[in-house]
Order: C-alpha cells, then sequence, then structure tokens
C-alpha cells in the first residue's frame, strides 16, 4: 500500500516521515546475501595473500567486516552501491514495496538519482586514514548537487540493513524547516559537505533510532546528521534519491535511471549489465570533477 493521508500530511509539515515495519526480510535479504557473498569472496582472497590470518565465517553480517578491517581494510572501499554494482542491489532500487511508499510522494514517473549509497559504518577507528564518509555532519541533502537541481523536489530514502542505534551511529534530524531554502554549507577538510555553523537552525533535533525495516523519507531542505559508530559491529544502511522523471540530479556526470514509470513503463531500466555499465564510464568519465558545489575550508 502507498502512505496514508495522515503520512502525507506528517512528511508535508514535519520535512520528514520514518514508517516503522515497512519493508519485510523478504525485500531486503537479497542486498544483503549480495554483500556477504562479496564479503567471503574478498576474505578469501585475502587470506591466499597471506593478508588475512582467517576467514572469520563464524561471525555475523554485522560483525565479519570488522574482524576483517582490524587486519586488512582493504575490502571497505569497494563497498558502496556505484563500486560494487551487484545485480541485488540494482533491483532493490525499483522495489515493489518500495516504489508503492516512493510513487505517494513523487508521483508514477520517477526516476533514481545517482546520489544514492550502500554504506557500512565501521566502529570509529577502523576507518582507512582515520575518517569516515558515513559519518555525515549536520547538512541538507540539497546541499550536496549542483545548482541545476535547485527549483526541483527529491526525496531522500533512508534504510537501515541492521538496526540503527544511538551506539551505533543512527540519524539525527532537525525537522519543521524546510521550505527555508538551501543554507549556506561548506566543504571541511576531513569532515565533508556541512552546514556553516551560523546557520544551523536553533530548532530542537530529534533522534531516530531504526529497526531493519524501517524507512525513513527526508525532504532534501531537511537538516540531518549521522553520528560515529561507537559500538563493536558495522551500521549497514542505504541511502537513496527519488524524483521526477525528467528533472535535474545535480549530478550531471553520474548515471540516472528511471525506475517506474506508469505511462511509458518500457522506459524502466531493469538491465543490470547496462546500468553497471553505465556506473564504470561515468567514474571513468569524472575523475576530477568536483562533485559538490562548496570550496573547501581548512
Amino acid at each position: 500500500m502507498g502512505l496514508s493521508q495522515e503520512q502525507l500530511q506528517h512528511f508535508k509539515e514535519e520535512g520528514f516521515l520514518l514508517i516503522r515495519d515497512a519493508l519485510a526480510d523478504s525485500d531486503l535479504d537479497s542486498v544483503i546475501r549480495e554483500y556477504e557473498e562479496h564479503i567471503d569472496q574478498r576474505a578469501r582472497e585475502l587470506l591466499d595473500q597471506g593478508k588475512l590470518s582467517r576467514l572469520y565465517k563464524d561471525q555475523s553480517f554485522e560483525r565479519r567486516l570488522v574482524c576483517i578491517c582490524r587486519e586488512n581494510n582493504e575490502i571497505y572501499s569497494e563497498l558502496d552501491i556505484m563500486h560494487l554494482r551487484g545485480k541485488a542491489s540494482f533491483d532493490f532500487l525499483r522495489n515493489k514495496n518500495l516504489m508503492k511508499i516512493v510513487t505517494s510522494i513523487v508521483g508514477t514517473e520517477i526516476t533514481c538519482s545517482p546520489v544514492q549509497h550502500i554504506r557500512a559504518k565501521l566502529p570509529v577507528g577502523l576507518t582507512p586514514e582515520g575518517a569516515d564518509a558515513h559519518v555525515a555532519p549536520w547538512h541538507q541533502d540539497a546541499g550536496v548537487t549542483w545548482e541545476e537541481a535547485d527549483p526541483y523536489f527529491i526525496l531522500t530514502v533512508w534504510i537501515p540493513l541492521t538496526e540503527a542505534t544511538e551506539k551505533n551511529g543512527f540519524l539525527q534530524i532537525i525537522p519543521r524547516v524546510h521550505g527555508i531554502g538551501l543554507l549556506a554549507h561548506h566543504s571541511k577538510a576531513g569532515v565533508g559537505t556541512t552546514i556553516i555553523d551560523e546557520e544551523i537552525p536553533p530548532q530542537a533535533m530529534l533522534n531516530l533510532p531504526m529497526q531493519k525495516g524501517s524507512v525513513l523519507l527526508i525532504h532534501k531542505e531537511t537538516p540531518h546528521r549521522s553520528t560515529p559508530n561507537q559500538s563493536d559491529t558495522v551500521r549497514w544502511s542505504m541511502d537513496l534519491r527519488y524524483q521526477k522523471t525528467g528533472t535535474p540530479t545535480g549530478r550531471p556526470f553520474h548515471p540516472d535511471f528511471v525506475v517506474y514509470s506508469q505511462s511509458n513503463p518500457g522506459s524502466v531500466l531493469d538491465d543490470h549489465e547496462q546500468w553497471r555499465n553505465m556506473w564504470i564510464q561515468a567514474l571513468e568519465n569524472s575523475r576530477g570533477v568536483q562533485a559538490h558545489r562548496w570550496s573547501q575550508k581548512s
């Protein structure tokens, strides 16, 4: 089912909507298995190369990558969706149950933005070079796209693949400030794109712990952040962007594609190999492109 009028009103007024138990294990587990299989394959390669002492096969999905990265963190940089480019991940981008939710807000002609991530947030101190792109400072998602997308609505969909808690790094948001437009951001070395301190709205923030199966919808002008992982497990999550087909994504150098169309179902991209090649080519051609619009501050 799509969203109720009450849910739609909540999103309109608050700038976010948390839907608990929106997705079943059957919606998410194929993506999890794909990552488990990749990590297992890479662990075997590292073991064969003498770069790992054991496979850690007895560890859970939430813990195995932690154990591996304590010895060797080569796998870490391969895991985001545009790098792994797995079929299950691609198929999930147009998941039927997810589309029922997204169409309620975006409409019946939907494009998946290239701003799409599967995040493996490691415990503090385990990420390469000490920095972690999955610990996000206060920002608006409108602030991480080029100006071409400013006039258009883009919906952020945040989905935990494992429990998201205060300890392992949940999301915090500042509700009821969407509609103020784009706040001034800057790009801070070692931190990333963030709202400048003087611009952060004074309203109280909300903590959003979430269970697997929950879905969080966020307006692109709603400030939010993701906190560090102080646990001994990985906090796995997905964050995706959807918008009306034909509107600019703000990332013209990376591939977008149609995931749902009532008027032209044949326009939906369901060819994994084509999507995979689109990303390979785009990543090659966009080397050196500044993805964010803000200049970096020390």
